[in-house]
């Protein structure tokens, strides 16, 4: 099953969010084998990154969360907000 993980970060945490990034994207690439999609959300003009939607591929929310505990952004502290939802993907058609 899929789940979407939508991550919005603390006000006024960029510099958090630019001082974890490099540790977050390298342990991004080795969960490769779960991530469906993932990405950071924009502010309106595309500058600043304000959060993280993340599409998983896990067997359930319990491992969705443990996903999300394991995150570099977590762990710093990063997240002000953090939803997870289980996603049917429509299309394309798989």
């Amino acid at each position: 099953m899929h789940y979407i993980l939508f991550c919005e970060d603390k006000p006024d945490s960029e510099p958090l969010r630019l001082a974890t990034r490099e540790r977050h994207l390298a342990w991004a690439a080795d969960q490769a084998d779960v991530i469906h999609l993932a990405g950071a959300m924009l502010s309106d003009d595309g500058e600043h990154m304000l959060g993280s939607v993340f599409i998983l591929n896990l067997d359930s929310e319990e491992a969705a969360r443990a996903f999300t505990s394991e995150d570099p952004y977590t762990q710093a502290g990063l997240w002000g907000n953090v939803i997870i939802r289980p996603f049917r993907q429509a299309l394309p058609k798989l």
